[in-house]
């Protein structure tokens, strides 16, 4: 434990950490120090002056964010001296500001304007005529006004240092001082809107959320973003059934305040005017709206009609909910009588499950990576394709000097901090170093699979220090498909289901009777082959515009359930909207279940009550509740045994998403497709 030191703030005795500065030392003790430019986790810059306090002994005020604590130390935060130095410097930060609180985006929610009505600052001895410029749109969602901006350096900071990204510095000097971009006009970088969340004032402002509500007229839910793997909580601002907004300001998840474009902006494929939003049915050859009574029964009909009688296959998805993968598995099992199932792999967690058997604790979390000592990133570019992950990685780095080694096959952003780098897959060379770590993280991605993952596994037990492992997987759930026995092989919870069933490929090749396709495209390049198709999505893809039935589904943002991320840990989606016309897959399997009458045999499908069956059934998903409830992540534990019948090889494939890719989702968004960064990436 680090050694403590004894101060008193404000007559209150705190106990901090040594090297803890003054102003976080206060928080313990429920004391708020205003501060603009102060940042947690960001290097200091003493540039606003808004907390100065009083010490003493000390012959002038000193600013609480670059004041470490001592001992013995006596601060006193709110002093009547301590009170004019701060309205002087609101005073100076508002020589050029301009008032137009009722139509700037921070209004309600700015710290400007907080601390403007605290300390009084009502009045300007400054006459000259205020600096004022135009306002400049950096991006399609980043705009920036200059005569807002009170150059506290919070964005250019949390762009270099938080996302390794430098797409933000300062041009000119004094009065006409500016944030400026990294290309002149415009913005090349992760589009993240970090930049925006993080400043104090109205200078950064959205272009998506911009002059559309105020933050007081908005519902504020905590759900999961519904784009990559990682598991970031987003906080939707919404109003009459329309998002607007995405941030996570409370920092309750498990990426903190952190989000990438896709969790802050790509919620909009929502709206999109190609979304579905009435059943489809096949007649006379052309897709026909039909009534949902009138889908549902046909389903149940040729269901009904073809079991015993004929061949069903069934795809499930990686983007719907843990609840829906286990009620559908559930169902083609019990009541179609078929284990031919299956879902697009993107990572071999089978294998290195079987592989870690009997091994406790092997596997990281996201916590891990801005903790652990040392890394090895095997084949991914993290920062595009996982961007938590490389985040919390480079937070490491800055904060506690992490070694990360990387071997990829092409450059990536972890090389400019990386303590050794290599092109290729050759991680033998880098034994002595790994050896010499006191611990180690290993990321990998789909090109370690099968008797390759075994190797690599072998390696990290042979390194005789602690080594846990992250196997990187695409979507939003495809660690919970796996986890809930989307596959032909193997039941929820890794128990082998003990009879054969045809797998992903082997299906779109086979002539079924009955395809059955839940929230996937698995046809996007191919034509069918079976006799009916079914298919459950939120457009008509390639996949839907094939099939004989389309039943408009729900999205992650308009429903409950949980979902896992690729670090194996659970969290609540929880609904935030309602879109007219479509329904959640889980309501939509259960009453096809209902029209067949096999809905007694499968039990209720509201998600509280399939997850509690989960819980029940599925090795290490018994998660304690109350972290869940209150919005919180949990654990799972995969089944520590041996994995008796893994995959055959072949069926994992990444599909390589980049920050502005995600699959069918990332086509309908218009952010995505709309920032510069998306068309030179292509």
């Amino acid at each position: 434990m680090a050694d403590t030191v004894k101060l008193t703030i404000d007559g209150h005795e705190v106990h901090a950490p040594a090297g803890m500065l003054v102003i976080d030392a206060a928080k313990l003790a429920g004391i708020e120090i205003p501060a603009f430019c102060y940042y947690e986790g960001l290097t200091l810059q003493a540039a606003c002056r808004m907390c100065l306090v009083e010490v003493e002994k000390m012959p002038k005020l000193m600013t609480a964010c670059t004041l470490p604590v001592a001992e013995g130390l006596v601060v006193r935060t709110e002093t009547p001296q301590v009170a004019a130095a701060r309205k002087y410097m609101l005073e100076f930060l508002l020589t050029n500001h301009p008032l137009d609180c009722p139509v700037c985006d921070k209004g309600g929610e700015c710290e400007l304007q907080d601390m403007a009505f605290r300390y009084g600052a009502g009045e300007s001895r400054y006459n000259e005529t205020k600096v004022h410029t135009p306002e400049k749109q950096y991006s399609p969602v980043v705009f920036f006004d200059a005569p807002r901006c009170i150059l506290c350096y919070r964005c250019v900071r949390i762009c270099n240092e938080g996302m390794g990204v430098n797409a933000l510095g300062v041009v000119e000097r004094g009065a006409v001082s500016e944030i400026a971009p990294n290309h002149g006009d415009h913005l090349e970088c992760d589009e993240c809107g970090a930049c925006i969340d993080i400043c104090p004032v109205g200078a950064l402002t959205s272009g998506i959320y911009r002059y559309q509500t105020r933050p007081w007229e908005m519902t504020h839910v905590g759900t999961i973003c519904t784009h990559c793997s990682d598991g970031c909580k987003t906080t939707l601002g919404t109003r009459n059934d329309r998002i607007l907004r995405g941030n996570n300001r409370d920092r309750s998840g498990i990426n903190g305040e952190f989000l990438c474009i896709k969790g802050r902006y790509g919620f909009d494929f929502y709206d999109h005017p190609d979304r579905l939003q009435a059943p489809l049915m096949r007649v006379n050859g052309k897709l026909e709206e039909v009534s949902w009574a009138q889908a549902l029964a046909a389903v149940a009909e040729k269901f009904k009609q073809t079991i015993g009688a004929g061949t069903f296959g069934i795809v499930g998805s990686n983007h719907t909910t843990n609840e829906e993968n286990y009620y559908l598995q559930k169902f083609a099992r019990s009541v179609l009588g078929t284990n031919n199932i299956d879902h697009h792999r993107t990572g071999d967690v089978v294998t290195l499950v079987d592989a870690l058997s009997g091994k406790s604790g092997a596997l990281a979390t996201v916590a891990d990576l801005c903790e652990r000592k040392a890394f090895l990133v095997l084949g991914a570019d993290l920062a595009l394709e996982h961007p938590l992950l490389s985040y919390q990685i480079r937070a490491n780095y800055r904060h506690h000097q992490a070694h990360v080694y990387v071997v990829t096959p092409k450059a990536v952003r972890e090389d400019k901090y990386a303590a050794a780098t290599m092109r290729g897959r050759d991680y033998e060379s880098l034994r002595d170093k790994l050896k010499a770590q006191p611990e180690l993280v290993i990321l990998f991605d789909d090109s370690y699979q099968g008797g390759e993952l075994r190797k690599l596994v072998d390696f990290g037990e042979s390194l005789g220090i602690p080594v846990r492992y992250v196997c990187l997987v695409d979507y939003a759930n495809s660690r919970g498909a796996i986890d809930m026995g989307l596959t032909p092989e193997l039941l929820p919870g890794y128990q082998p289901s003990g009879q054969s069933g045809l797998h992903l490929d082997e299906m779109l090749a086979a002539e079924l009777s009955v395809l059955w396709v839940v929230g996937a495209n698995p046809l996007e390049n191919a034509a069918r082959k079976s006799g009916f198709l079914v298919v459950q999505d939120l457009f008509l893809t390639e996949t839907a515009l094939q099939a004989d039935i389309v039943l408009p589904a729900a999205c992650a943002y308009e429903k409950n359930g949980t979902v896992t991320s690729g670090t194996g840990e659970v969290q609540r989606l929880k609904r935030a909207i309602e879109t007219m016309g479509a329904k959640p897959d889980l309501e939509i399997i259960g009453f096809i279940a209902r029209e067949m009458g096999a809905a007694a045999a499968l039990g209720p499908w509201t998600p509280d009550a399939v997850f509690e069956e989960i819980r029940k059934n599925v090795r290490g998903y018994d998660v304690a509740m109350p972290a869940l409830s209150t919005g919180g992540a949990a654990q799972t534990m995969p089944v520590n045994g041996r994995v008796a019948v893994p995959g055959p090889a072949g069926l994992v494939r990444s599909d390589r998403n980049g920050l502005f890719a995600s699959g069918t989702l990332g086509r309908y968004s218009k952010v995505l497709n709309s920032v510069l960064e998306s068309r030179l990436s292509r």
